[in-house]
């Protein structure tokens, strides 16, 4: 496997005008109680989307489909024009193969340094050599701004750089989609417009497709292209960063001023 980064190919060639991700109609209930009601949505090849909604609404459950880990009761996952709700189990795992995730909190091993969490997926699912695993562990290091810390216990690092060595871990098989599960929870507002600048060189840097999901808006609208609201188990708004802000949606209104919401009931 190359280590060197991938350029940033948007606008380039005829597939650009495939959704590197579309979501048809996708529902999905727990114990009889309906999360997802047929949510619709596609993601643009080198696009930065952000899913956002208060907690509990199914952004999790949402990304979990995206990337197979959660099967729907119906409804379709498009990647690369390919339905993952279709395909054989060779094909579904080649299809996530795809993508990296940045788990909540960063999901490190604490078992493991630093060195070892991001050497993991690397000798699990490819032919590197030692020699060429740690070059790419420093690499990945280094696009997180972490140089350095390999050999350093998780239990030594701050929530913020437990967070970048997640990245790290996510981007070490050179994923072509990022997807991102609430990746400033807890987290200071200092330590978290750190988080953010990271995502955003990443994206510039690797030229990927990102799916973030948050209810953060200060995040929201520094890392993204485009801001959809998740609320009653559907997609209710999509718009631009500068739009979404004007939107005449008392309900966004309220969420983006941080004023008591009225109870969503799935």
């Amino acid at each position: 496997m190359a280590t060197g980064t991938r350029a940033n190919g948007r606008g380039a060639g005829p597939e650009q005008d495939t959704p590197t991700i579309a979501v048809i109609d996708l529902w999905k209930s727990f114990a009889g109680r309906e999360v997802l009601r047929g949510v619709n949505l596609e993601v643009a090849r080198g696009e930065s989307f952000v899913i956002v909604g208060g907690s509990g609404v199914g952004k999790s459950v949402l990304l979990k489909h995206l990337i197979g880990l959660i099967a729907p009761d119906r409804g379709h996952i498009i990647i690369d024009g390919e339905d993952l709700t279709q395909s054989d189990p060779v094909r579904c795992l080649a299809l996530r193969r795809k993508f990296g995730m940045s788990f909540q909190e960063g999901a490190l091993f604490d078992s493991m340094n630093v060195f070892e969490n991001i050497a993991f997926p690397l000798r699990r699912h490819t032919a590197m050599t030692e020699g060429e695993i740690a070059a790419r562990v420093r690499e990945c290091l280094g696009l997180v701004h972490l140089d350095g810390v390999e050999l350093k216990a998780t239990n030594e690092l701050s929530g913020g750089m437990r967070r970048r060595v997640g990245f790290a871990r996510a981007i070490a098989l050179q994923p072509e989609i990022l997807l991102f599960d609430e990746p400033n929870t807890g987290l200071d507002p200092i330590t978290a417009g750190v988080v953010n600048s990271v995502i955003v060189e990443m994206r510039e840097h690797l030229g990927v497709t990102m799916v973030t999901i948050t209810h953060d808006m200060k995040s929201a609208f520094r890392i993204a292209d485009r801001i959809a609201m998740l609320r009653s188990g559907r997609i209710v708004a999509s718009a631009s960063p500068e739009a979404f802000r004007s939107l005449s949606d008392p309900y966004i209104q309220k969420f983006l001023a941080g004023e008591p919401l009225e109870e969503d009931v799935a």
